[in-house]
């Protein structure tokens, strides 16, 4: 087989999977325009996928998240917009879009928004986040 042949043949290959993987996909959400539904006053959740695995949600926080933990679950929170300061763990961090940060299971967290407008976080989670396991945390920081 030729080269040129076996490059083709890899090429519909990867895009036959890709146009599967698209026509099964269970959802697609453009995050750049995603905004809050309606007033709020400090925080703003908008559930978007979830199944017994992972949880997905986007969170816009005018002013803080008060300390907690979670005792089942870890998480990834993605900063879409804003800036804030973060308590990761007994240390705190300056945090802003594009910033990833993850937080183990039993891990204290906590943010103040520090820029003008609401922080907008990309908040994954696993397995699923059923609020239950979201334990609050008296810390002085």
């Amino acid at each position: 087989m030729s080269e040129q042949l076996f490059n083709r043949m890899r090429y519909l290959i990867v895009f036959a999977c890709f146009s599967v993987t698209n026509l099964f996909a269970q959802s697609h959400v453009s995050l750049d325009t995603l905004i809050p539904k309606g007033a709020y006053e400090n925080i703003s959740l908008q559930p978007l996928n979830s199944d017994s695995n992972v949880t997905s949600i986007v969170i816009w926080i005018k002013e803080e998240v008060k300390p907690h933990l979670h005792a089942t679950h870890s998480e990834h929170a993605y900063i879409l917009e804003g800036s804030g300061r973060m308590l990761l763990d007994g240390k705190t961090i300056d945090v802003k879009a594009g910033d990833l940060i993850f937080m183990p299971q039993g891990i204290v967290h906590a943010v103040k928004v520090t820029s003008a407008v609401p922080m907008k976080v990309l908040s994954i989670q696993a397995p699923a986040f059923d609020g239950k396991d979201r334990i609050a945390v008296d810390v002085q920081w």
